[in-house]
């Protein structure tokens, strides 16, 4: 597996890495777990991230830490824990950063992630919000003074909520999810070329768009799924009729496309098996995609270049039971 260097960070990471949300044991069995992360380390995969947020992920990270032993580079985030979570708190946010450290078995944390600092009515984390500082940045500050953190980071779902905190330049990391990706490209119009343009690391998540992208739902897409709008359908007839062109499964064409663009530092794979990641893993190591068919996949992508207002973030396939969008 190659590895990248993570921005300003300078430090070396796996193009594919391990996202821990389904570790969780929400997600399957601890062996299941133990299994996937093992398998990882043995093929290479040495950077995990988890979060307070992932159900019991550190927990169970902290138990295979135990087990196979620790990546040699560990993110964690801060956002969700304790409960009530006070995010402008400054012992709150210590004693956050304690659990994380006892539930993962661990004396410091390489990358630590403020958890969604662009969603103020989910996390109002700022005292001033055109400098975007408050009781969050003098702790990071502090934890890097003594050693217990290297490097500070930024993990959301926006993209011009996210800008203007990655544009303060405070931050070495920025960890975006959901908006870059085959079809969804918001993060490429915002908050890459600024992250680029600070020389922050930058991660992928979700490049399967949570099993969007993970397997086909020509079914589905046939049939016009009213939440599916009419020329987002018709973008995703589009790239099925690439992936039957050119003979490279859908999955493999979703891993390999983010490694495509020279500026991510590392994908993550939210594998809840050993066979996926497995699968995550083959696809990334045949390196990036051919140029003509970035090309192909850029005129795709420009067919919905945003989000219609009212697609659900997360697409319902194979969810019998969704309803439409909720209150108002």
């Amino acid at each position: 597996m190659k590895k990248r260097i993570l921005g300003r960070t300078g430090i070396e990471v796996p193009e594919l890495s391990m996202g821990g949300l389904f570790i969780a044991s929400f997600a399957g069995a601890y062996e299941q777990a133990r299994d996937t992360v093992k398998l990882a380390y043995q093929l290479g995969i040495d950077f995990v991230d988890t979060a307070p947020g992932y159900g019991d992920s550190e927990t169970v990270l902290g138990k295979i830490v135990a087990e196979v032993g620790k990546p040699r580079v560990l993110s964690t985030k801060l956002g969700g824990f304790p409960q009530p979570f006070l995010p402008k708190d400054r012992d709150c946010l210590m004693q956050s950063v304690e659990t994380s450290l006892k539930k993962i078995g661990t004396d410091h944390i390489d990358i630590l992630i403020i958890h969604e600092p662009d969603r103020p009515r989910q996390y109002d984390w700022w005292d001033d919000y055109d400098n975007y500082t408050g009781p969050v940045t003098e702790v990071l500050d502090e934890l890097k003074k003594s050693g217990v953190i290297k490097y500070t980071g930024l993990g959301g779902t926006t993209v011009t909520e996210m800008l203007p905190i990655v544009k303060t330049g405070k931050f070495d990391v920025l960890l975006t999810a959901f908006n870059y990706s085959l079809l969804w490209r918001e993060a490429e119009a915002f908050v890459i070329p600024e992250a680029v343009k600070q020389n922050m690391g930058i991660i992928i998540g979700s490049p399967l768009q949570q099993g969007a992208l993970a397997k086909r739902y020509d079914d589905v897409i046939e049939r016009g799924a009213c939440w599916l709008s009419p020329h987002r359908q018709k973008q995703y007839k589009k790239l099925y009729a690439l992936v039957d062109e050119t003979g490279i499964p859908l999955t493999e064409m979703a891993m390999r496309f983010v490694i495509s663009n020279p500026n991510i530092s590392c994908t993550l794979t939210g594998s809840r098996s050993p066979a996926e990641f497995q699968s995550n893993y083959d696809a990334v190591c045949k390196g990036p995609l051919p140029c003509d068919v970035l090309k192909r996949l850029d005129e795709i992508a420009a067919m919905v270049p945003f989000r219609p207002f009212e697609e659900p973030f997360g697409l319902p396939f194979g969810n019998p039971n969704y309803r439409g969008p909720g209150q108002a």
